[in-house]
């Protein structure tokens, strides 16, 4: 069993650790928890495997009324954890993150099912800091997170991603002719994640007129919310070579072509920077829980591997960084020579590795077949 999710930076990684998984032990069953209405509940089942839902969601911040059923949906998510874990069986159960993996690792824990969490952010989240008393392994992607969590239990792997948004090569001359780009002009990729980021897109807008000065090609990631405001600005100052875009669908085109990429601080985003060796501009999301992002942008720029901006500064700075970092060379060299030592490329099959061996210590589950319907591409 695996659980997780609420946005792509729990899910993806979700998906990758099980598909290593099936690599190594083709007629592994797999069940995915998720939470209800959350996008793991569309993103699993097209990546081929069954998923439940949970009717668990977080604390609404400054809502009291929205408030008010919260502790009626921690029961009910509760009972049903309880019940899928009894009905599956399950040999090892695998939490990444998000709403679900808190009641559905604690079912498994009380069942004595062995279990498994990956934290893919340099500062945890409180839900996998109360499960790392009684869980059996503990995934990390970043050094010293024994600062939050047991030594012993510790193993550090990096951040599972998605090896086709990841693997470049050769793909650059495809990349140019899909944004329709030109070769030999600087290349911009701003991308806020899959929902679009508001604070990056507001500094993107502001600095359009200076990108154009410069002679940046820009690929531009909007999500849906700011996409019109977006796109009617471009047009505003005629800007044919700012492609705006509510979703990237080919993430490796995209890496592959940019000189430069703006993003967020989400873990799997730094990650796969990482992986990509691109020179990155970080804005954090400020509301992140904990401001993990914050945490995770500092461990590049520690050590020289990224810039750091803060979201209230995009629209004052954000445009500025952008032509200065872009146009000095050497600063650009340094930045990718850094971000590049902090790779992890077999993330996926490492933490693998550990689920299997998990799965494999006796267990004191009655043993009887999983009734779920496995994965449609087994």
């Amino acid at each position: 069993m695996i659980s997780g999710g609420g946005t792509g930076g729990h899910i993806f990684p979700a998906i990758a650790i099980a598909n290593a998984v099936r690599e190594r032990e083709a007629s592994t069953q797999f069940l995915f928890v998720g939470a209800e209405g959350k996008m793991e509940m569309e993103k699993v089942p097209a990546a081929g495997f069954a998923i439940e839902g949970l009717p668990i969601r977080g604390f609404q911040r400054g809502s009291f009324m929205a408030n008010i059923g919260l502790p009626l949906r921690i029961v009910r998510s509760m009972l049903k954890a309880r019940k899928l874990v009894r009905t599956f069986k399950p040999d090892v159960a695998v939490g990444v993150g998000g709403y679900a993996s808190g009641p559905l690792l604690a079912a498994a824990q009380r069942m004595a099912v062995p279990t498994l969490i990956q934290e893919q952010n340099s500062f945890p989240g409180k839900t996998n800091v109360y499960l790392a008393k009684r869980v059996d392994r503990i995934c990390v992607a970043y050094a010293g997170m024994d600062k939050y969590f047991p030594k012993e239990k510790l193993l550090l792997t990096g951040n599972p991603v998605r090896q086709e948004v990841v693997r470049l090569s050769g793909k650059r001359p495809r990349g140019l002719e899909y944004f329709k780009l030109q070769d030999g002009k600087p290349i911009l990729f701003v991308t806020g994640g899959s929902l679009g980021a508001r604070g990056v897109n507001r500094g993107i807008e502001a600095a359009l007129p200076l990108f154009k000065e410069a002679g940046l090609q820009v690929i531009w990631q909007t999500g849906k919310p700011f996409l019109e405001q977006a796109q009617a600005a471009v047009d505003s100052h005629g800007y044919t070579d700012c492609k705006v875009m509510q979703f990237v669908d080919r993430m490796d085109y995209a890496y592959a072509v940019a000189d430069l990429v703006v993003a967020r601080a989400g873990a799997i985003s730094v990650s796969e920077l990482s992986l990509v060796q691109k020179p990155a501009i970080l804005v954090p999301l400020p509301t992140a829980a904990e401001d993990h992002q914050t945490h995770n942008a500092r461990t590049l720029t520690d050590q020289g591997a990224a810039v750091l901006v803060r979201d209230d500064d995009a629209v004052a700075e954000l445009g500025k960084t952008v032509v200065g970092l872009i146009t000095d060379k050497p600063a650009m060299d340094k930045l990718q020579r850094a971000i590049a030592a902090l790779g992890t490329n077999n993330s996926a099959e490492v933490i693998a590795a550990e689920v299997i061996r998990l799965a494999r210590r006796p267990s004191t589950m009655p043993s009887a077949g999983k009734p779920v319907t496995p994965c449609s591409n087994e």
